[in-house]
């Protein structure tokens, strides 16, 4: 459903939220390793939240990355930064032109499917899911 991009700035950034409490900065090999992605791709990820103002970053030997505790980020935001704004308007057959007026065989089902999973990330926020995780052990890599 989304893209290797998204999952992966997904993963990073639970990581972040579940381990970068108090302002504790984190390194990028840290959370790549820890979430099993690749280091320069993570960092381009990172990079891409930062300075949609999503994260934080401080540059230098002290650096890292970091989430504001006190500022919770909801899920839907992640998608969007990555996957753009159009990505829950998008066709389910990947056609060009579908929309209400001229739909594709699956246009309202997807539509209905769409909105809900919009409506549940915009509801959920990062730092809740990285306290489930924290707390149930889940993992974040393969």
């Amino acid at each position: 459903m989304f893209s290797k991009t998204c999952e992966y700035a997904l993963r990073a950034i639970i990581y972040l939220a579940g381990h970068s409490s108090n302002g504790e900065k984190l390194g990028i090999t840290e959370i790549s390793d820890a979430v099993g992605t690749p280091k320069h791709f993570t960092a381009k990820i990172l990079q891409t939240l930062a300075k949609k103002g999503i994260i934080g970053s401080v540059k230098g030997p002290n650096g890292g990355f970091f989430i504001d505790s006190k500022k919770p980020v909801q899920i839907v935001q992640v998608v969007y930064a990555i996957e753009g704004d159009d990505f829950f308007k998008k066709c389910g057959l990947g056609l060009k032109h579908c929309s209400d007026k001229k739909p594709c065989p699956l246009h309202f089902e997807m539509k209905e499917m769409r909105d809900v999973l919009k409506t549940k990330l915009q509801n959920t926020s990062i730092q809740q899911i990285a306290t489930e995780a924290l707390e149930k052990k889940m993992r974040l890599h393969n």
